[in-house]
C-alpha cells in the first residue's frame, strides 16, 4: 500500500505546522481566522494529518458532535476535508491511505463508524473514493450525498433537514452566512458582495460561530458557506462572475 509521511496537527504544533490551506498567506484574514477556529476545534478532539513533503494531501476529521456539517452523527467520525493536490493527485492509493488512518483512528477509538458529506460539484470532495472503500449513501439532497461506513448496528447519520425553514429565517434580500473552516471564505464573501452591489443589491453577512448556529441556521449539509435569497436557500458555494451573470443577468 502507498503510504504518506504524515504530520499530526496539534495544539502543540499548530502555529509551526499550519493546516495545509493558504500556507503561503499567513499573515491574511483567512488564514489568521482560520488559525483561531482550527485551535478551537482541536480542543474538541479534531485530528488533522498532512503531508507535505513528497506528496502534498490532508485529511481533517471531528467526533459529529462537533461537526462542522449540518447533518446528526453522534458517535461517528466526521470528515469535514479531503485532498490530495498537485502532481499527488496523480498517484493511486494516496487517497485511500488518508481515508484509512481516519477509520482505523474511528475503529480504536470506539466510535461507530465515519461519515462524510459529498458533492459532485465545487468546495466538497466527491463520493467515488468513499464508495471504493465501502461507505454508502444513507440519505442524498441534490448535490449532496452523506456517505458512512458503520460498524455496528448504531442509528445512521442523516441530513438535519428543515432546510427551507433556515433559509426563511432570513428574510428578504441577500445573505451570505459564512464560517472560520475554510480560509477561502473570506474571498468568497467580498466577491459575493462586490458581484452584488455591481447589480444594484445589498447584502448582509452573517457570522456562524457554532456547531449549533451551523445546525440550526445552514440552509445546505454544506456547514461552511451558504448564500440566501428572499429567504430561500440561493448557493452554498463561491459564484464566479459568470455564475452572478447565469442567475441575476447584468449590471
Amino acid at each position: 500500500m502507498v503510504k504518506l509521511e504524515l504530520t499530526n496537527v496539534t495544539l502543540d504544533n499548530v502555529d509551526k505546522e499550519g493546516f495545509f490551506c493558504y500556507m503561503s498567506k499567513k499573515k491574511s484574514e483567512g488564514y489568521k481566522r482560520k488559525m483561531d477556529w482550527v485551535k478551537a476545534r482541536l480542543a474538541e478532539g479534531m485530528r488533522l494529518k498532512i503531508a507535505l513533503k513528497d506528496s502534498r494531501a490532508f485529511i481533517e476529521y471531528i467526533p459529529g458532535e462537533h461537526c462542522w456539517r449540518a447533518i446528526e452523527a453522534d458517535g461517528y467520525l466526521v470528515i469535514h476535508c479531503l485532498w490530495v493536490v498537485g502532481k499527488a493527485r496523480h498517484k493511486k492509493g494516496h487517497g485511500t491511505y488518508l481515508l484509512k488512518q481516519c477509520i482505523e483512528d474511528a475503529k480504536e477509538n470506539g466510535f461507530h463508524g465515519v461519515a462524510t458529506v459529498t458533492s459532485s460539484k465545487t468546495w466538497v470532495h466527491e463520493k467515488g473514493l468513499f464508495v471504493k472503500n465501502g461507505f454508502e449513501s444513507v440519505d442524498a439532497l441534490e448535490p449532496f450525498d452523506l456517505m458512512v461506513k458503520r460498524f455496528d448496528d448504531a442509528p445512521m447519520p442523516k441530513f438535519a433537514g428543515d432546510w427551507d425553514k433556515k433559509a426563511a429565517q432570513f428574510g428578504d434580500g441577500f445573505t451570505i452566512l459564512r464560517t472560520d473552516q475554510c480560509p477561502y471564505i473570506v474571498d468568497s464573501v467580498t466577491s459575493a458582495i462586490a458581484e452584488l452591489e455591481a447589480r444594484g443589491f445589498k447584502a448582509k453577512v452573517v457570522e456562524i460561530n457554532s456547531r449549533k448556529d451551523v445546525m440550526e441556521k445552514m440552509p445546505f449539509p454544506y456547514g461552511t458557506f451558504a448564500i440566501v435569497r428572499d429567504g430561500k436557500p440561493f448557493s452554498y458555494h463561491y459564484m464566479l462572475p459568470k455564475d452572478w451573470e447565469k442567475f441575476l443577468g447584468e449590471s
